[in-house]
């Protein structure tokens, strides 16, 4: 099970971006898509979470109304809608399979993509 996760990149505060996540294949190893954020000195936090094959999604509270999990089960890729961007989004995003459910714990997933840099400029 692989992971790929692009779209990052430097946005101004009250921007948008919208980050990729192809998943090599949607098997009961990844039944559920999450998104984490990390940055230096903290820990992996969970972003959002989405299941392949129900659609349900789930938003940290920081990012409910802002952020949009999607998902095109033919492409095998998840995407995150970011909009309305704030300095404090700024971190490294990450793509995960979750343990067959929206775990939010980054020590319960089963792969992880390389991560994307997203930073937001006030």
């Amino acid at each position: 099970l692989q992971l790929q996760a692009s779209g990052g990149g430097l946005v101004q505060a009250g921007g948008s971006l919208t980050l990729s996540c192809v998943v090599s294949e949607f098997t009961f190893n990844s039944k559920a898509i999450g998104w984490f954020r990390e940055t230096p000195g903290n820990e992996r936090e969970a972003v959002s979470c989405i299941g392949t094959t129900d659609g349900e999604k789930s938003y940290a509270t920081s990012v409910k109304g802002r952020f949009t999990i999607s998902i095109d089960t033919a492409k095998k890729t998840v995407y995150l809608q970011m909009n309305a961007l704030e300095s404090e989004d700024t971190a490294r995003y990450y793509c995960a399979a979750e343990p067959g459910w929206c775990s939010g714990k980054a020590s319960m997933q089963r792969a992880w993509g390389q991560g994307t840099q997203v930073t937001v400029s006030s």
